[in-house]
């Protein structure tokens, strides 16, 4: 079985680090310096925009737009459109070392969204892998409840020696995003349907704690891996603040 280890360190107060220690923790799996690893963490209220997005000439109303609405704009390490996070969402991210990642670009997304489906089917939501028309950030891989509502969004970046996968899941609070994205995605002039995004506390028809739903996503990743708890180490965190500084 694979080792896996499993960081848990959040930074909701300082978004842009947190994406850094992302990128970070990616560079150093690919260049083998640390094992294959997870991060789960716990976000505050960001709008992560994709690469597309920083290309659209709405992108700057779009940025003032998640801020009049408390959301911090940021950069998404993974590919995708405009996606919510908030302190209803869980954010997972793993990290993979390989030599020729765009071999198995299929695999590891089908691979996540396998595990993402089967860890909330287990709480007891309907979970399906596919898209659903008119969601946000639209992906074959998004983990939605009964074909009608997005519950997690995945992308997936990858560079020399490795590739990272991300995936944001809606705990609660599926009213933040769609009052996010309303405005954001108007400015991009990006087409959706609010009434797509749901949240697992809404199909659960109760209210259900994150540390629930990670310990859930857990159990399904631990079935093929060893995940072995881990700090983030201080040349991880180092590297990721002077990327952060090169970037700004």
């Amino acid at each position: 079985m694979a080792r896996l280890d499993l960081i848990r360190r959040s930074f909701p107060d300082e978004p842009d680090l947190g994406t850094a220690v992302s990128r970070a923790i990616l560079l150093r799996v690919a260049a083998g310096e640390i094992p294959p690893t997870i991060r789960v963490h716990r976000p505050a209220r960001e709008v992560a925009f994709g690469r597309q997005d920083v290309a659209n000439p709405g992108y700057a109303a779009a940025v003032r737009a998640a801020e009049a609405e408390g959301f911090a704009a940021v950069e998404r390490l993974a590919g995708g459109r405009a996606a919510v996070f908030h302190e209803g969402t869980i954010a997972l991210t793993r990290a993979y070392p390989d030599p020729h990642p765009a071999r198995r670009t299929n695999e590891r997304f089908e691979e996540i969204a396998a595990i993402v489906a089967a860890a909330l089917g287990g709480l007891g939501v309907e979970a399906r892998v596919g898209e659903v028309p008119g969601e946000y950030c639209p992906g074959a891989y998004s983990v939605n409840a009964r074909g009608a509502r997005k519950l997690a969004g995945i992308g997936q970046r990858m560079l020399r020696g490795g590739a990272h996968v991300g995936v944001v899941v809606v705990v609660s609070g599926e009213g933040l995003v769609r009052r996010a994205l309303e405005p954001v995605y108007r400015a991009l002039e990006l087409d959706w349907e609010p009434d797509t995004s749901g949240s697992v506390s809404a199909e659960l028809g109760r209210e259900i704690e994150r540390d629930e739903v990670i310990d859930a996503l857990l159990q399904e990743l631990s079935a093929g891996n060893v995940i072995a708890e881990a700090e983030l180490d201080d040349e991880t965190l180092a590297l990721a603040q002077r990327l952060l500084e090169e970037a700004g």
